[in-house]
């Protein structure tokens, strides 16, 4: 798909899915693995890359002196000014934009996050350089996102293109930690994750393409003991639930 295009689509999809992703319970979990590893200080002046209805920032803002959010969807964007009044903060800026290239100058930030993200872009590499570029030297950048075995990457983004066809690619585990290769960076660190959810709140929340909801679950259930998508799918009751591997990688630009 070229870029115009998956663009549009992107912006569609996460029109409709702005205020349930926003819901979903699995989506406010373990933010303080990223706040940890990102060494967040009252003194970072922080900017979140593809910010959607504006979590990771809230949690952010009051650990930093200033946090900006920006997103390519605009109710996305509007969501999060939502959530901003809500909880009362004020040291938050938000803006609509892409996330390659960045409408931002060089060095504009001390903290550069991004959650969730990646595996709906296009050119991952070009979105590591630019928030690479908008971070100062001696500042952090951290991406968390889902992170497969080798052998899991094309059963996984099977489902997810039948549940979001904005979908590109989920990064291997090795994709993954060559991201912060770049020579500009120190060392990084790693953690990781499990976000458990039910199939069913998961669908409820997302508008797969035509006929996906049902192929979704098929996968899913045929996959319970066999993890061949690498989501531990299980049964909690009579629900069916998954779980989606997430990795946080964060490393220091060098000075």
């Amino acid at each position: 798909m070229d870029a115009v295009s998956h663009r549009a689509l992107t912006i569609d999809q996460f029109t409709r899915q702005a205020i349930p992703f926003a819901r979903l319970p699995g989506h406010s979990s373990s933010l303080d693995v990223l706040a940890e590893l990102s060494r967040a200080s009252t003194t970072d002046r922080a900017l979140d890359v593809a910010c959607g209805p504006g979590i990771v920032a809230c949690h952010f803002a009051p650990l930093v002196a200033h946090i900006t959010g920006i997103d390519i969807t605009p109710e996305m964007i509007r969501q999060a000014e939502k959530a901003q009044a809500a909880h009362k903060l004020t040291n938050m800026t938000w803006k609509i934009g892409p996330a390659a290239p960045l409408p931002f100058p060089d060095d504009a930030f001390s903290l550069v996050i991004t959650r969730y993200s990646f595996h709906h872009f296009q050119n991952p590499a070009a979105v590591v350089a630019e928030m690479l570029r908008v971070c100062r030297p001696g500042g952090r950048i951290l991406i968390a996102d889902v992170a497969q075995p080798t052998d899991k990457v094309a059963a996984y983004d099977e489902i997810e293109s039948l549940r979001d066809p904005s979908h590109v690619h989920a990064l291997s585990r090795e994709e993954f930690s060559h991201l912060f290769l770049s020579p500009e960076l120190e060392p990084a660190m790693f953690g990781q994750y499990w976000v458990e959810m039910s199939l069913d709140s998961q669908l409820a929340a997302s508008f797969p393409v035509p006929g996906g909801a049902e192929r979704i679950r098929e996968l899913v259930q045929n996959d319970v003991g066999v993890d061949r998508c690498g989501v531990s799918a299980h049964w909690v009751g009579s629900e069916l639930h998954y779980a989606v591997p997430i990795v946080v990688g964060a490393a220091q630009k060098r000075a």
